[in-house]
């Protein structure tokens, strides 16, 4: 079944414009119960706020878990808490380690006349696929780091397998085991 996508337009962003954009996978945890997890609620909070400040363009994607669905995420967080990271638990599932799909943003924003872009997001891959799908991306805003004890591994994960650029500062991590490394 496809899922409904959303569309939130602050201020009136025309095609002569170069609008800020922020494509938001759907994350149900982090957006709506504030998961100590992830950093999706707070980016989405940011994102609101400056889009809220400056105008724009939000598209809310409906795609949780990256695009696994929240039963299968859910199945994926016993399997972190066993040790893998997030695209490790994904792949042990027999599911694609992200499996979100940027040409609905990129078609949403031609159906509104967008077809240049100042992108809020730290998702190199977010700018390859609406590149690939005929949005400029002028521009990428970054957000925020939003480290916490909960989700270091989580933002490592991001950072070094999937290539988001976000600095994270270096501190003591205890895995499972009780022991104790030092990541960056």
């Amino acid at each position: 079944m496809e899922q409904e996508h959303l569309a939130v337009i602050f201020g009136s962003p025309t095609s002569q414009e170069t609008p800020l954009v922020r494509v938001h996978s759907e994350c149900l945890t982090g957006d709506v119960f504030s998961s100590a997890r992830c950093d999706c609620g707070p980016q989405l909070e940011e994102s609101l706020r400056i889009l809220n400040a400056r105008g724009g363009i939000l598209l809310y994607l409906r795609q949780e878990g990256r695009g696994i669905g929240l039963y299968h995420k859910v199945q994926a967080y016993a399997l972190q808490d066993e040790g893998m990271d997030t695209y490790e638990a994904n792949q042990a599932l027999g599911l694609p380690a992200d499996a979100r799909d940027f040409h609905d943003a990129a078609r949403m924003l031609h159906a509104l006349g967008i077809h240049r872009c100042r992108l809020i997001t730290n998702n190199p891959d977010k700018v390859r696929q609406l590149t690939a799908n005929g949005i400029k991306v002028v521009e990428c805003v970054r957000t925020g780091v939003f480290v916490n004890a909960n989700n270091y591994r989580y933002l490592a994960a991001k950072k070094h397998r999937a290539q988001h650029v976000i600095e994270l500062p270096v501190v003591e991590v205890a895995d499972s085991g009780g022991c104790h490394d030092r990541t960056s």
